[in-house]
């Protein structure tokens, strides 16, 4: 492929990096990892300018193979975690399981989040079929949330008809890996039979962490996401596994 049809494509790739970040931003996703993006479509145009006038080519051969050899490898490196991520998108766990994890995300004023509430009906929907199930709603309060992510989910279910007595509140939780380790805490026991309750695009990090962490009979339960977000998630997903593989959370 030409340098100058090289060029055309990262010039589109940049384009479409800055309009996404727009569109994650108006719709206000709830965090700022849309900024990944406006890098993103930064770094584009830069590879785009240099291919198109000729500053590729006064960059040293050795350092152009490495910067090469780094791209490649980390789309590797990349499609294989997303084929990871969406190989748990059906995730449906399984009946009467002892306890349910909710994996916390934004609160809001007016109460969960988009994301959240995907989440919470998910679990609402378990625990009507599933009476014997506990369920374990994990997440603390951040500093724009009005109260625990853990206090907000426990009014959701409640005030749906869920028994007060069949939730227990962890509000402790900053991260995913806190959620498992301290709901690990809470049920005292790793041979109970566990569902990971969290949106598609997340299932596959919070049922590796639950397995990590120690509990033995792991399933996900997979709730729908914003089809606006889902590619914004899924790349914030990639490097949230890729933390946590580095800092030993995951195996």
């Amino acid at each position: 492929m030409g340098k100058k049809m090289m060029s055309v494509i990262c010039a589109l790739a940049a384009l479409f990096c800055f309009a996404y970040c727009a569109v994650v931003f108006l719709i206000k996703s709830g965090s700022r990892f849309y900024l990944v993006w406006a890098v993103g479509g930064a770094c584009f145009a830069v590879l785009a300018w240099a291919l198109r006038f000729g500053m590729w080519d006064r960059i040293p051969l050795v350092f152009r193979k490495i910067f090469i050899a780094f791209v490649l490898v980390g789309a590797v490196l990349f499609i294989v975690v997303e084929g990871c991520i969406i190989s748990r998108f059906q995730d449906r766990g399984k009946e009467n399981l002892d306890y349910l994890i909710v994996l916390g995300a934004q609160m809001k004023p007016g109460g969960p989040s988009a994301v959240l509430k995907f989440r919470l009906d998910a679990a609402y929907d378990y625990l009507l079929v599933n009476e014997d199930t506990v369920c374990i709603v994990s997440g603390g309060q951040g500093s724009n949330e009005p109260c625990s992510e853990a206090e907000g989910m426990y009014r959701y279910l409640t005030e749906k008809g869920i028994e007060p007595e069949r939730i227990i509140m962890e509000d402790q939780s900053t991260d995913t890996s806190e959620n498992i380790a301290n709901s690990m805490e809470l049920v005292g026991r790793k041979d109970v039979s566990v569902g990971i309750v969290t949106n598609n695009f997340h299932v596959f990090r919070g049922v590796h962490l639950a397995k990590a962490a120690g509990f033995q009979d792991v399933c996900g339960i997979s709730a729908r996401s914003n089809i606006y977000f889902q590619l914004n998630n899924m790349v914030r997903e990639f490097f949230g596994i890729m933390k946590d593989f580095v800092c030993g959370n995951l195996f």
